[in-house]
């Protein structure tokens, strides 16, 4: 829950709280997911899936599996590529220091010769239900013979590690590097002191709430494929099914994504499945559907995070800071995921300064290889890795220094009268008040009265201690040029057309895609406001390839900035052929014709056109020379940033902790965002929400585990697996300021990531703050009860004669 202080205007248009209108459907049961779909004559698949981490394939014998009832068919990886289909692609490329390219390693649709982590597709059944699949599976004779695993990072780059690829030396299939390493060493030498940390950022499972589900369709007469698939870019999955894994003409593919149950990043990918689903429902001329259990999401999902950091940051003895030096290796799983290499480079180290004026940073990843399911981007995606890294160690070098941490942050923030401001790793922040963010947040939070509650809970035996984070992230995904010239296989621009009907309502055609951000609601927002029509008169679609002239989706906090500029760039070119129609009707020249509340009219007099009027008559080409103006109002218009957004904030954290259990309460909890234009604060205080219960799931409660000897998936289920539940969550208390983005047309900024960024350092600085008086140094996240209480024994025993 939250206690949200910022205004908020009546109506229904822009910076109004609007119900999201698509939530009727969802709470009454009327959505329409893919596994709600039921294609005439469709058929079930059944993946099976390796339960070795590392082997080599000896044999799969498939003849009892064909012979079982209902079985139409049984396939293994040799299938698929006798059939011509490619192997699974990465949009994503890097080179490596010495300006090598990145090893890139075969990803198979389905397993061939050799499996790399358990979970891995080895063959697949179709039959007439998905019980006869899962059954017929049973049947199936899969002989693997075991090779040495490794699973976590320390395991993989130990000295004579298994090795997973022949093309990874020591299991490193990139080692990159951004910023001037010269001039961090020659701020280091100079600095009255270094504060230095070791960091865990521990892997995540997404868990959506919706598992991924595909269904595939083929029409043997026109040779064309239809694909319903749980994604979050549609048009991109169609593009990839096309050139690289189906290897069929573009415009021979239709892609569905419906209403999706949350993404978070891991629906953003070309998986197995999708692949699979529309493949085989050509082999065997009937529909094919596939939906994964909760069991099977854990071990086919993309994983998220699973970083080790070094990091140092070279500060005066008054705390301010020099330079900042990290070292980072980051697990990318046995393949390549879609988006992979990305994230822990371009998405990760360029935020690293945060929103501090650091003079120097350097910074190395290592992408290192191992035998568990590909990591790619969760919410916040590299953003939340740097964070964490700067935010910590911030705290740390204030905790070395005898420095109030907010008083730290201050002294280093980039001033608000430096904007643009460019870092030290090539980004330009747009615009941002980081002081102002802190001083309300500080304030919301009582601050200044935290040692009476501090004493107040050592009274009753808790420990209790507070955090704070100030964040930045880059939102807007993204400037075309910039991310095509750092490794980005396509541009990331975006589409609207925006169609009027004769009778004035609007249809509006997104290529951004809504998994449960409420488009539906903050679309129309913008458009009802423009042109002055009733919200309830303007339709959003989105999610079908079919009726959608293109898009890219979303990710990356992109929608409003980037999908909403487009909408935005299109309803200008309503508005201006509007004006041309006018002037004829209205007998005017058109620079004398304003669009004004919803009217378009002649500049000083009464004379007028409703926009349903001027709706009908662009319809009825009577009273304007249609040879001169196309009839008809529809507009399509392409919008491409020329900069990321810069989404800033604090967040405060303060919690107790029960000595005697290790257990953590998080008792509250202050947010101040700077997402500049907010269209629906309802909305953004939701995704505020859902941002930080995910955030307090990572630095409290969640993580992947895999054994370090089999690397066998031990966290794979809801039972070792531990998600944030409702008692585990404070009231936030979420206020707003706003400096809008100055370089697209609504001012936005994004939202929906910034919780789950800032959270976990905010919640771990408090950790070690309530910890600090016991002695305790650090915690690694997540800090579960068992961790804490293990750290606290530590501290407690004698040191060592």
């Amino acid at each position: 829950m939250s206690a949200t202080t910022a205004d908020t205007p009546a109506g229904t248009g822009i910076g109004a709280s609007v119900r999201r209108v698509e939530d009727q459907r969802f709470i009454t049961g009327r959505g329409s997911y893919v596994d709600d779909l039921e294609r005439p004559g469709q058929v079930h698949a059944h993946v099976v899936r390796s339960s070795v981490a590392h082997g080599e394939i000896r044999r799969i014998g498939t003849d009892a599996a064909r012979a079982a009832p209902g079985v139409l068919g049984v396939y293994v990886g040799e299938d698929l590529r006798a059939d011509g289909i490619g192997d699974l692609p990465c949009g994503w490329f890097v080179s490596n220091i010495d300006g090598t390219p990145m090893f890139s390693p075969s990803h198979p649709v389905v397993a061939v010769g050799r499996v790399r982590y358990v979970g891995e597709p080895v063959a697949v059944v179709i039959a007439e239900t998905a019980q006869q699949a899962r059954d017929a599976a049973e049947l199936l004779e899969v002989e693997i013979d075991d090779l040495p695993a490794v699973a976590t990072l320390e395991r993989a780059l130990a000295p004579g590690a298994p090795a997973i690829w022949d093309g990874a030396p020591g299991n490193v299939s990139f080692h990159w590097q951004i910023g001037d390493r010269a001039a961090v060493e020659s701020a280091f030498a100079r600095a009255d002191h270094v504060a230095k940390l070791e960091l865990v950022n521990n892997r995540l499972v997404c868990n959506a709430m919706e598992p991924r589900a595909a269904i595939g369709e083929y029409d043997a007469g026109r040779g064309e494929y239809t694909l319903w698939t749980t994604s979050q870019n549609p048009h991109v999955i169609r593009i990839l099914l096309a050139t690289v894994t189906l290897k069929v003409p573009e415009h021979k593919i239709r892609v569905i994504s419906p209403d999706v149950g949350g993404g978070f990043g891991s629906k953003a990918f070309h998986y197995s499945e999708e692949v699979i689903a529309a493949w085989a429902a050509r082999r065997v001329g009937r529909p094919v559907r596939w939906t994964a259990d909760r069991s099977e999401a854990f071990v086919s999902d993309r994983h998220g995070r699973d970083h080790l950091s070094h990091v140092e940051l070279a500060c005066t003895k008054d705390g301010r800071f020099l330079a900042l030096r990290v070292s980072t290796a980051a697990n990318m799983g046995a393949y390549y995921s879609t988006f992979g290499p990305a994230i822990p480079t371009f998405y990760y180290a360029p935020l690293l300064s945060g929103t501090y004026a650091i003079p120097a940073i350097y910074c190395d990843v290592k992408g290192v290889v191992t035998n568990t399911v590909p990591v790619d981007a969760y919410r916040g995606a590299g953003r939340p890795e740097a964070t964490y890294v700067i935010e910590r160690i911030v705290d740390r070098a204030a905790r070395d220094l005898g420095i109030d941490p907010a008083e730290i942050r201050r002294r280093n923030f980039v001033p608000k009268d430096a904007f643009p401001y460019r870092t030290a790793l090539t980004l330009e922040y747009d615009s941002g008040d980081y002081a102002q963010a802190l001083d309300k947040a500080l304030a919301l939070a009582d601050y200044a009265g935290f040692p009476a509650r501090k004493q107040a809970s050592a009274a009753r035996g808790k420990l209790r201690g507070i955090g704070l984070s100030s964040y930045i992230e880059a939102c807007g995904v993204g400037p075309s040029k910039i991310i095509m010239t750092s490794g980005g296989g396509s541009g990331l621009f975006e589409s609207a057309c925006v169609r009027v009907n004769p009778s004035g309502s609007v249809v509006v055609m997104t290529g951004s895609h809504s998994h449960g951000q409420g488009h539906e609601t903050t679309f129309a927002q913008l458009v009802s406001e423009r042109l002055g029509v009733p919200l309830e008169s303007v339709e959003v679609v989105h999610g079908d390839t079919g009726r959608i002239q293109f898009g890219l989706g979303t990710y990356g906090s992109r929608s409003l900035a980037v999908g909403g500029s487009a909408i935005w760039k299109a309803v200008d070119k309503v508005i201006a052929k509007g004006k041309k129609i006018a002037a004829h009707v209205l007998e005017a020249a058109e620079s004398d014709v304003r669009f004004e509340n919803g009217r378009f009219v002649v500049a000083g007099t009464d004379r007028g056109l409703s926009f349903p009027e001027l709706a009908f008559t662009a319809h009825a080409p009577l009273r304007f020379p249609s040879d001169e103006i196309e009839p008809g109002l529809e507009e399509t218009a392409f919008y491409d940033p020329s900069n990321f957004t810069f989404p800033a904030g604090v967040h405060v954290c303060e919690l107790e902790i029960d000595p005697a259990t290790g257990v953590s309460e998080v008792v509250r909890y202050t947010v101040v965002d700077d997402f500049g234009t907010v269209v629906n604060p309802m909305i953004v205080d939701g995704q505020v929400h859902g941002g930080v219960a995910q955030g307090i799931g990572q630095a409290l409660l969640e993580n992947c585990v895999y054994d370090e000897d089999s690397a066998q998936l031990v966290s794979g289920s809801f039972v070792d697996y531990t998600m944030p539940r409702a008692d585990d969550l404070p009231t936030l208390a979420v206020d707003y300021i706003v400096t809008p983005c100055p370089h697209n047309p609504i001012g936005a900024k994004g939202c929906g990531e910034a919780g789950a960024i800032a959270a976990p350092p905010a919640v771990m600085n408090a950790v070690v703050d309530a910890l600090a008086a016991r002695g305790v140094g650090d915690v690694q996240m997540p800090a579960t009860p068992h961790r804490v209480w293990q750290a606290l024994r530590a501290a407690a025993k004698p040191a060592a004669a």
